[in-house]
Order: C-alpha cells, then sequence, then structure tokens
C-alpha cells in the first residue's frame, strides 16, 4: 500500500489527510458541551451584534440560507458535533470543494479521495446513502466529472434538511445565537 501511495503522491496525501482528520476528530469529540457554544469568531467586532443576529435569523428561513453562510456552516458543523453526526456535512462541503476545483487533472484523484473517505462501504466517515445512488456515484466518479457527486450530495442535503435542520433550530447552540448579548467564544475542553 505505501509503495502503491509513494506512486500517486495524491493518494498518498489523502492518507495522510485520513490520518490527520482521524486524530482531530477524536480531540474534538471529547468537547465540553457544557461550555457555550457560539462558535468561535462568529461576532464579529466590524459588525457588531445586531448584525450578527440578523444573520442568525436568516439560517430559519431556509435550509439553503444556512448553507449558503459561512457562519451558518460553522455554527451547523459546532452543533452536529454534539450529535457525533458531521459526517454528512462534511461530505456536502468536500463535494461543493470538488466542484470548485481549478485544474481538472486534479478530479479523479479528489474523487477518489472523498469517495474512499464518504461513500465506500465502511468509509472511516460514511455517509448514509442509498445502494442505488452509492453505485451510481462509484461509476461516476470513473469519469471524474465535475458533477459525479451530485446525486449523493442532494441525498445528503435532504438529510440534513429533514433531519438535522430542524433539531438545529431548536437547539441551545442556535438559541444561544439568537440571544446572546455580547461576544463570546466557544471552548474547547479536552480532557
Amino acid at each position: 500500500m505505501m509503495y502503491l501511495n509513494s506512486l500517486n503522491p495524491d493518494a498518498f496525501f489523502c492518507d495522510k489527510a485520513k490520518d490527520l482528520r482521524s486524530s482531530i476528530s477524536t480531540l474534538i469529540h471529547k468537547v465540553d458541551v457544557g461550555h457555550k457554544l457560539v462558535p468561535s469568531g462568529f461576532y464579529k467586532k466590524k459588525e457588531g451584534h445586531r448584525n450578527c443576529m440578523k444573520e442568525a435569523m436568516k439560517w430559519k428561513e431556509s435550509f439553503s440560507q444556512l448553507l449558503s453562510s459561512k457562519d451558518g456552516l460553522t455554527a451547523f458543523r459546532t452543533f452536529l458535533k454534539t450529535e457525533f453526526s458531521e459526517e454528512n456535512l462534511e461530505f456536502w462541503v468536500a463535494c461543493e470543494e470538488y466542484k470548485k476545483t481549478p485544474t481538472a487533472s486534479k478530479l479523479p484523484a479528489k474523487a477518489q479521495c472523498i469517495f474512499q473517505e464518504f461513500l465506500q462501504t465502511g468509509a472511516p466517515r460514511e455517509v448514509n446513502i442509498d445502494h442505488q445512488t452509492r453505485e451510481h456515484t462509484r461509476q461516476q466518479i470513473s469519469a471524474a466529472c465535475r458533477n459525479c457527486f451530485d446525486a449523493a450530495q442532494e441525498q445528503t442535503r435532504i438529510l440534513m434538511e429533514k433531519d438535522s435542520y430542524p433539531r438545529f433550530l431548536k437547539s441551545p447552540i442556535y438559541q444561544q445565537l439568537l440571544t446572546q448579548s455580547s461576544i463570546k467564544k466557544l471552548k474547547f475542553s479536552f480532557t
């Protein structure tokens, strides 16, 4: 395996990224949820609290509003980590980044990396999609076109919208963002 990875630098870095993600994930899972849950850096001094509250209020309008906001993604990711279910969002984000890959020659390696990380049966952060979509995506990545993950990405987006998003809107994280009266930062306690 190491010999194959040395021939393919993208695969080598993919393996290293998996190892790093796994290590970080282990630490993040030890978050002490009792602390203030507002994502670090959400309230920016230059924008002011009122503008941040307005932005957070927009997230309630639609799931698309939440996904299109950098701070919305941060808050939603923080919430999903408290539920140990951030893999769907991470897959969705990876697909968005994949579509924006500037060099077409890098698409095949990235496609394989994403598939192995999120879609392959038994993947480290396997997302919950049906077998037919998984197989369709497997066939699509052989061409490594920019939209090869569209069906799987849409399935995970719908799952998040119907399942995690309503819980997020009721969560202490989101409620705190709406009522926060001063600048607070998310504090992690690693024990």
